[in-house]
């Protein structure tokens, strides 16, 4: 199966959980509900970012399986494309550096001649220290707009959520008391996910900035 199919997923039916596993099998089961004759909205939700997955439920099992099969093929196409700058072709994928284009001043690009390699070479080192030096204040920010893009789906008109917002933005190490408060009223599973994401959000704000890690935001129970 795919690697994107086998991404770590959460379903809920309105604020009911209903899965929580592998994209494939929580797609099979939020499939069931539906079918079911569940009136609540079903969504899905990427552990890792908290971006909602569309999944086209229609038809069988099987069905279903083949078409998220399909769809990560498809996204997997397209990065290659992006890597390569050209639609792929037979035999293995080009992969490598790619050509866009780049405004600077000419002092800028006077500077950068001057550099051993020249401008191209020199902007790629600039990029790899920037991206290492920056990757700790990266780290943190996908950790707090993962938590706060799932609490504005499913929160957002839940008592406490603007309280509970600036709680999450505030980047006090303590705060996490303060904001379980906030959302103690909040349906039970959604309270629990969220719950989950701010402390990732927490741990990765104490996290060394020197530290890299592709855990995903949220543990299964």
């Amino acid at each position: 199966m795919n690697q994107s199919c086998r991404k770590s997923c959460t379903a809920f039916a309105g604020s009911r959980r209903i899965a929580s596993g592998d994209l494939a099998e929580v797609a099979l089961k939020a499939k069931e509900v539906i079918d079911s004759g569940e009136r609540a909205p079903v969504l899905i939700f990427d552990d890792l970012t908290s971006e909602q997955v569309e999944v086209d439920t229609r038809g069988s099992a099987k069905d279903v399986l083949a078409r998220l099969e399909k769809s990560a093929a498809n996204d997997e196409s397209k990065d290659v494309v992006a890597r390569s700058g050209e639609a792929p072709g037979p035999g293995r994928p080009k992969l490598g550096v790619v050509g866009r284009e780049v405004t600077l001043l000419p002092r800028h690009w006077e500077w950068l001649n001057d550099q051993p390699g020249g401008a191209s070479v020199t902007l790629r080192k600039l990029v790899e220290a920037a991206r290492r030096a920056n990757a700790g204040q990266d780290r943190v920010r996908a950790a707090r707009d993962a938590t706060y893009r799932f609490m504005v789906v499913m929160a957002g008109n839940l008592p406490g959520f603007e309280e509970a917002t600036r709680v999450l933005f505030a980047r006090k190490q303590d705060r996490f008391d303060q904001f379980e408060k906030l959302v103690i009223d909040w349906p039970r599973d959604i309270r629990r996910h969220v719950s989950r994401l701010m402390k990732e959000t927490i741990r990765m704000e104490q996290m060394p900035s020197g530290h890299v890690t592709g855990t995903s935001n949220v543990q299964r129970v």
